[in-house]
């Protein structure tokens, strides 16, 4: 570990129990000034919740943390925010129904007295501007009605706004997962710029790519400790993910070309998208799997919950032939039943097959949940649990289970793999393409070119309408970016 004495933060033994549960056990972490530092590791290995320590959210249950060489004893949020430290966490924290520019303000409570408004607007607009150019965000949009992409834009541009506080450490936990291509090298661009003028950065991210490319040094978790940790040159893909506990020829392996039909299934979906003005028609079949692509926001959210509708109605321009499943990307707003247990989250689309008589059987409803948690692995010791007590990419998980559990035939998916470690996704590669060899159909759209791999046919997307269909052998990333930007390319 760095052991400079201008070291900006340093957590040493810091151990955190939940219960019986033990998230950290004895983990050291330095930041110093100037560097960025990759942390990474599958869900459930402790990355947030160290994160939540360093930025004062969390108190540790035991170990040390020291801000510039000074020992804290009643470290906290506030107190953070004093130092020079920010967070910007992976579940989403602005406040939906208020604008932009109020929601920058709860960050600065210098900003008040007549024209705290307009002070938080230019504040807010300037960092927009610079990290996201040509972003389309107005400081007077209300939080609740921006995309899930834009509103990540906007968390991540108030976490570097600056006023009376010092802003010497940014913590961005997962920033891109809901970003496209573009706007994410936007901001991965702007990082290095904050880097090299002297800033500090903790990068968390499950694309190894952007760790690999962008950080300085990198730390790997496992099972809540630290278990290595050196200049990212020392690494490359195979090893991180060997380290995290997965294995690199199974990561190959999960892009390879799943076997050709020699025929094509009968017709699923049948979609034309609602500004579409020329004969260009989503089509998709049994058994295949159909990627949306294009940059974030220009409609491909909006023809999955189109595709949705008509399922239960007949709609303009789109035709459905069998039962539909979504699973959601902003799983906290549009997901998971917050109050409910990981087995009732599972179980809300399979009301039919669970009951006895006119109630719901508990029996089957935990049959049903101990089959898919051995099956899609996930990590709880009890189903039962609140949904809320698994980490992101086992909530994920939960959410795969609802859909493939149910009699849906056709799977809609709105980004599912936003901040989902690379073992997980694995292993959701591995069940969609078995199930699509079994005859479900998926619609996938994701922003990370990458999954793309696994589909059969690609449609890129621009202001609403369909502007490329790719098949998979004619996937590049420069044919989607092109088909993004058009002449702009």
């Amino acid at each position: 570990m760095p052991g400079s004495q201008r070291t900006i933060i340093r957590l040493d033994g810091v151990e955190k129990h939940f219960g019986a549960v033990r998230a950290l056990d004895g983990v050291d972490f330095a930041v110093d000034p100037g560097e960025c530092v990759g942390l990474i590791g599958h869900n459930g290995a402790g990355k947030s919740t160290l994160m939540n320590l360093v930025a004062g959210t969390l108190a540790p249950s035991g170990g040390r943390i020291a801000v510039g060489g000074s020992a804290e004893d009643s470290y906290s949020v506030v107190r953070a925010q004093k130092l020079g430290i920010r967070c910007v966490f992976q579940e989403l924290s602005l406040c939906p129904n208020l604008s932009v520019a109020e929601n920058t303000r709860i960050n600065h409570p210098s900003l008040r007295g007549f024209g705290w408004r307009r002070k938080a607007a230019a504040l807010i607009r300037a960092r927009l501007d610079e990290i996201f150019p040509g972003h389309g965000i107005e400081a007077s949009d209300i939080v609740r009605d921006l995309s899930i992409g834009r509103r990540q834009m906007v968390e991540v541009a108030r976490a570097f706004t600056v006023t009376k506080d010092p802003l010497d450490l940014v913590i961005l936990d997962e920033p891109t997962s809901s970003l496209d291509a573009h706007t994410a090298g936007q901001l991965l661009a702007f990082v290095r710029r904050f880097v090299a003028a002297g800033g500090s950065c903790i990068l968390i991210s499950h694309v190894l790519g952007e760790v690999l490319r962008n950080a300085d040094r990198i730390v790997v978790m496992r099972d809540g400790k630290v278990v290595a940790a050196d200049a990212a040159a020392a690494f490359d893909r195979d090893r991180l993910v060997t380290l995290m506990g997965g294995d690199a020829l199974r990561e190959k392996a999960a892009v390879e070309l799943r076997e050709e039909r020699s025929e094509p299934g009968s017709l699923r979906v049948r979609a034309r998208p609602a500004r579409q003005d020329d004969d260009k028609e989503l089509l998709a079949h049994e058994g295949e799997i159909i990627g949306l692509a294009g940059l974030a926001g220009h409609g491909q959210t909006e023809l999955l919950l189109e595709v949705f509708s008509a399922a239960a109605r007949r709609r303009a321009g789109v035709q459905v032939t069998a039962p539909v499943a979504l699973v959601a990307g902003d799983r906290q707003s549009d997901g998971i039943f917050p109050q409910w247990s990981i087995a009732e989250n599972i179980g809300i689309r399979s009301l039919s097959r669970l009951r006895e008589g006119l109630l719901i059987s508990p029996r089957r409803e935990a049959e049903m949940a101990r089959r898919w948690q051995q099956r899609i692995g996930i990590r709880t010791p009890d189903m039962n649990n609140n949904i809320l007590s698994l980490s992101g990419g086992n909530q994920q998980k939960a959410l795969f289970a609802r859909a493939l559990g149910s009699d849906a035939r056709i799977v809609l998916m709105d980004d599912p793999m936003r901040g989902v470690d690379v073992g997980t996704k694995l292993e959701v590669y591995d069940l969609v393409r078995e199930e699509a060899r079994a005859g479900r159909t998926f619609l996938w759209y994701t922003t990370e070119t990458e999954e793309l791999e696994n589909c059969d046919q690609i449609y890129v997307f621009k202001n609403g309408r369909i502007v490329a269909n790719l098949s998979r052998g004619e996937l590049t990333e420069e044919k989607i970016i092109q088909s993004s930007f058009g002449e702009e390319a």
